[in-house]
Parts: C-alpha cells; structure tokens; sequence
C-alpha cells in the first residue's frame, strides 16, 4: 500500500516549502510562548538565530534549523544527489551526508558501508563472488561492502529505495543515481552555492571510523583533505562534521575547525570506540553535566536520538522531557536531534493516525512538542514538512 497523494509533495507543497526555507534564512526573532525561560537562557524564540541574530558560520542559521536527514530521503532514493538538489529546493537549511571509504580509499556517500539494500549489486552477477559476511562494530553482516569495490566498480552500480515496503513511491526513481562521491556532493554545493547566492550548508558523518581505521582505510584524514580542498575546514564554514564515535571528532578537531557534533544513540548503549578502547562509559554518562562539559571540551554540539529529550514509555507514547535541552545549552552545546518521520511506524503512539504504519500520522504535532523543547535543529526525512511545521512554530 502507498501513501497516496497524501505522501508526494505536490508542485504548490514544493513551492510553499521552498519559499518558507528562503524566507527562513532571514527571520527576525519572533515572540513565543516561553518568555520566562528564555530570560533565563533556557530556551530561544521561536525563529531566533544562534546567538540572538548575530555572528557568522553556524550560529547564523536559523533556529530550529531543518537538517535533511541523507537529503529529502522521504521523496527520493537516500544519498543520491536526486535526494540533495530535492531537499535544497524545498528549501532545507542543511543537507546531510554519511562517508564511508571504498577499497581504493575515495569516501562515497552512503548510511552503511553494507550497499546490499541501497543498490542494485545483488542483481549484479559479476559481482556475486563479492558477498560475504563481515563483524562491523560488533554486528555479523552478511552482504556486499563499499571497501570491496573500487570508486569505478561503485560507480557502475545504481542507487535504490532502502524501504521499499514503506516508500513505494520512491521506487520510481529506482536506478536513476549513482553513489556519489563526497567530492563530487563538494563540488555540486559549491555551484549550488554560487547559484542560489547563499551557502549550501551540509552535515557529514564518518560512520564506522574505528572499524574503517582498524582495516587500513582511516576517515578523518581523508575528509579533513577534502574539506581544505573545497574551503570548509574553518570555524565559519558551512559544514558541520558528526560521529556515533567520541574519538572520531576529537581527531578531527585536531585536523580542521569545521564544526563539530557528537551523535548519541539509546542511553543505555557505548559509542563503539569506548567498546575497543575499554572505555566503560554509556550515552547515559556522556549526556549528564559532566559528559556534557566534556565534549563541550572538543565539540560544538550535539545529534541526541530524540528518545533522550522525550523518552516514551512501553507503549511508544511521549513521557516527561528530561533536562538534556538545558544542560546542553548550559555549556554552550547545540542540540541536532534525530530523525522526525512522516510515516506512522517512526511516530510516537500519540501521533499517529489510524492502523496503516505506513501511512502519515500527525507529524506536526509531533514537531510542535520537540520545538518546544528548545532544540537548534532536527534531522528529518521530509524537509517540507519541517518546514511547514517550523512555519507553524515561530509564527505561532
């Protein structure tokens, strides 16, 4: 079953989204519901930039900022440049990017570096003697792997929906892309930034760095080249650079000023770095003050799921806000949450609509209570709708 009409932006929706994206650069701080708490430097005015309007790099994006999560990965196949050029004309602020390496050391754009579900190399048979099973980070994965192939032999594959069952739509666009490479996404952001006469802003994580850096094929080297190259290794750059892995941001603060986000899964799990290192410490360590004025130490932000700002309950229904919001702002972190969905089956039980996981729920709603938390930013698959409910938020 599809989404119907209901689930493909329409010409008017692409349009409305893309002017509320332009219109959104330039915002002025407008007043909101929290008054009392933003005096005391709790939480923003709905639509204010970082440091109230003022300064450059990432602290002149507008708050909360739309960060589309592998590109507009709801309406087109993720990580293709189709996905890209549709979330910067819908009118997101930030373009997300994961790197993976192939064998011969390019970094491609790609959420996993196992490519069996987002290409077409299962129906490949020159390459069916490439399948294997490998350990990543712990996980027995069977399948084809990026740092198998060469940068040419990838770029012989096409790129495809990695849910089908839930995105049928997006299937139609199955074979369209091929895997981009980082450089080339570089290179495209530049001419797009030339072109639209403002800054592509992207978000680019090194995914599996200890796992890549124990088989030869290290990623921050690599990506701090890249960005010296194209001009986004300073501290006012347009990029901000995010790991699951402490250790991977930490390197890379010793190799660029680019901006620096620290990626926080469920409390109870150890970023992987800390298991091969001995390192006992969980998420939930890493997000009390103490964690918190660590990474200040290294890194300008943080990606939490948004599981550690409202947890749910067995249930899947939202429960009280923790603290997070507060003691990250408290020593001078940004937060990046991470990943608002339209479809039922990413939803909070509160928000979804009727029995059809993957129909839409109300995504709004669901917006509306992670905004009024006072987060920077929020990872999405559908950029219009965040920010149509973004829209909503500050003119509320």
């Amino acid at each position: 079953m599809t989404h119907g009409a209901e689930s493909t932006p329409g010409r008017r929706t692409l349009l409305g989204a893309a002017v509320l994206g332009s219109a959104a650069l330039g915002m002025a701080a407008a007043p909101g519901a929290h008054a009392a708490e933003r005096a005391a430097g709790d939480v923003r005015a709905p639509g204010e930039r970082h440091g109230g309007g003022h300064g450059s790099g990432y602290r002149s994006l507008p708050v909360p900022t739309v960060i589309a999560h592998r590109g507009a990965s709801g309406y087109r196949p993720e990580h293709t440049l189709g996905a890209y050029r549709l979330a910067l004309d819908m009118g997101a602020h930030v373009v997300e990017q994961d790197l993976v390496p192939t064998k011969d050391g390019h970094l491609v754009c790609r959420h996993e570096n196992d490519i069996s579900g987002t290409t077409d190399v299962a129906s490949r048979p020159e390459f069916a003697s490439r399948r294997t099973t490998k350990s990543v980070d712990g996980t027995a994965i069977t399948g084809w792997f990026t740092e198998d192939f060469t940068l040419a032999e990838l770029k012989t594959l096409r790129a495809k929906e990695r849910i089908p069952a839930s995105r049928q739509e997006n299937t139609v666009y199955d074979g369209r892309w091929t895997i981009p490479t980082f450089e080339e996404v570089l290179r495209w952001a530049d001419a797009e930034g030339r072109r639209r006469g403002r800054p592509v802003w992207l978000h680019v994580e090194t995914k599996h760095p200890t796992y890549f850096r124990g088989i030869g094929l290290g990623l921050e080297e690599r990506l701090a080249k890249l960005l010296r190259r194209h001009g986004r290794h300073r501290a006012h750059s347009p990029v901000f650079l995010q790991s699951f892995e402490p250790t991977s941001i930490e390197r890379l603060a010793k190799l660029v000023d680019s901006p620096r986000v620290v990626l926080l899964s469920g409390a109870n799990t150890r970023p992987w770095d800390f298991v091969q290192s001995g390192d006992p410490r969980t998420v939930a360590d890493l997000v009390t003050p103490r964690g918190l004025k660590w990474i200040a130490s290294y890194a300008q932000g943080i990606g939490p799921t948004l599981d550690l700002i409202v947890p749910r309950d067995a249930s899947g229904r939202l429960g009280t806000p923790t603290t997070l919001v507060r003691d990250a702002h408290a020593r001078g972190l940004i937060l990046h949450p991470y990943t608002m969905r339209n479809e039922n089956s990413f939803l909070p039980a509160d928000f979804r609509r009727g029995t059809d996981p993957n129909a839409y729920g109300d995504v709004f709603g669901a917006f509306k209570v992670y905004f009024e938390q006072g987060i920077d930013g929020i990872f999405t698959d559908n950029p219009d709708t965040g920010l149509l409910a973004r829209a909503d938020f500050v003119d509320g």
